[in-house]
């Protein structure tokens, strides 16, 4: 069977999984549905928002599905009366194995780490946080455990030192579009041998990526500098890392950059100018803090804040 003819049905929410699912249909794949969550009010006027996924589908004018329950008798049967061949899944929900295992290919999802590393809900933030160099996605037939399907494709990217959590995602995404269609080529040709993880895991220390809560966002300044940079890192431009200034004050930092050598200063010490730069002091050295936001404020640069916070010094971040 070629692989547009085959009746593919898509799983996705955020914008990771539009620009896939967007080179399906422009690509003139059969998309004979889009599966997505429910609408839900959000912000002070609980306005109706809809998922990305959605927004394109709409505007793609495919067939939309949104569940409230993934298991609910109606939307199994609707699921069952597409026929889908194929089920591609980017960035949703756990399905369950009457869904996942309905199409006659089965389902496959793209993740966004060299699995079976990172497997979890923050791989791109994880792999950051952690010091890597290389990360990159991997599609894999989904089965009864997560993220621990066998393995059908993987590309792999190279993390630069400008990074973060950002431009790293759009990096991933660009080649998880491409990735995700050739995987649906060659199994339509029937060309994939599916490996198994635990053969990939064999002799393998395996890092998890579990889902950030804000106590994993908050900087240590006892820390080493470099571990503070990656922590930034790998949580900027969302959710942030976060530190105090005060009991009532807290700071949100997007770009730091480190330089090592003892100054004789306590671990959250402020340095500064007043005018230019805010310096912290850390376990190794200081680090600079170029980006930040206060509580209630927007986001600015150091020179920005300075301008308008007196006596910065007088604080220190714990």
């Amino acid at each position: 069977m070629k692989a547009k003819e085959l009746r593919i049905v898509y799983m996705g929410t955020p914008d990771f999984a539009v620009a896939p699912l967007r080179a399906l249909v422009e690509g003139g794949y059969n998309v004979v549905a889009v599966v997505t969550t429910p609408d839900k009010p959000s912000g002070r006027g609980l306005k109706v928002t809809e998922s990305a996924v959605k927004r394109y589908a709409v505007e793609a004018g495919l067939p939309i599905l949104q569940p409230v329950k993934l298991r609910d008798e109606d939307f199994v049967q609707q699921f069952r009366e597409l026929d889908a061949d194929l089920g591609i899944v980017i960035a949703f929900r756990m399905l369950p194995e009457i869904i996942w295992a309905a199409p006659r290919l089965g389902t496959f999802n793209l993740h966004a780490s060299l699995l079976p590393q990172y497997r979890g809900a923050a791989p791109i933030n994880r792999a950051i946080m952690n010091g890597e160099t290389v990360t990159g996605v991997t599609t894999f037939l989904l089965n009864p455990q997560i993220d621990e399907g066998a393995v059908l494709g993987q590309v792999k990217v190279e993390i630069e030192p400008q990074d973060n959590v950002g431009t790293l995602h759009d990096k991933l995404m660009e080649v998880g579009v491409d990735l995700v269609l050739e995987t649906v080529e060659k199994i339509a040709a029937g060309e994939i041998e599916p490996i198994e993880q635990e053969v990939m895991a064999e002799g393998v220390e395996l890092k998890p990526a579990p889902k950030i809560f804000k106590e994993d966002c908050h900087i240590d300044f006892s820390l080493r500098g470099a571990e503070i940079v990656n922590l930034v890192r790998g949580l900027s431009p969302y959710p942030a890392a976060w530190a105090n200034l005060a009991d009532n004050l807290t700071a949100k930092i997007f770009d730091v950059t480190f330089v090592e050598g003892a100054i004789g200063e306590q671990p959250g010490t402020i340095i500064s100018d007043e005018r230019k730069y805010i310096k912290v002091a850390c376990a190794d050295g200081v680090v600079e803090i170029k980006e930040l936001q206060l509580s209630g404020k927007k986001r600015m640069s150091a020179e920005e804040l300075l301008r308008g916070f007196r006596n910065i010094c007088s604080y220190r971040f714990f």
